[in-house]
């Protein structure tokens, strides 16, 4: 789509440009932000910086179909044992889940805002982690 000011008319070749806006670009890979856009071969999120190309953005949606993967890359699998690899806060709780706490035994779930394991933690009880601050044992 050209974008031109109101009411103008004749201007140099090389005062336009072209703004590509397209509803179908995927998400952000890194931070899942929804506005990302194309330069050129690469696609770019605005809000992380993260750049990656059209194609590896096809060939990861596919592979990824109903695996979840670790921080590391690992693929999980129901009762494996993990490692949380950083300190995470709980509300209610004054000292949170510490890093390198092994949880034992988790379930692997589609959970709500990117939670995929469902596990039960010595001290803290039932809970959902997201795959991405856990590292296969």
């Amino acid at each position: 789509m050209r974008v031109r000011p109101a009411g103008a008319t004749g201007w140099p070749p090389d005062l336009e440009y072209t703004l590509s806006v397209n509803e179908t670009l995927p998400p952000c890979p890194e931070c899942s932000s929804a506005y990302t856009y194309e330069m050129g071969a690469l696609l770019i999120c605005p809000e992380c910086g993260h750049e990656w190309s059209l194609s590896s953005a096809d060939s990861e949606s596919g592979a990824e179909d109903g695996v979840i993967k670790d921080s590391v890359g690992n693929v999980l699998a129901d009762g494996d044992t993990v490692t949380v690899i950083k300190t995470l806060k709980v509300k209610g709780s004054p000292s949170g889940i510490k890093a390198g706490t092994k949880v034992r035994n988790i379930r692997l779930v589609n959970g709500v805002d990117g939670h995929d394991i469902d596990c039960k933690i010595d001290g803290f009880g039932a809970m959902q982690l997201k795959s991405s601050v856990v590292r296969k044992a």
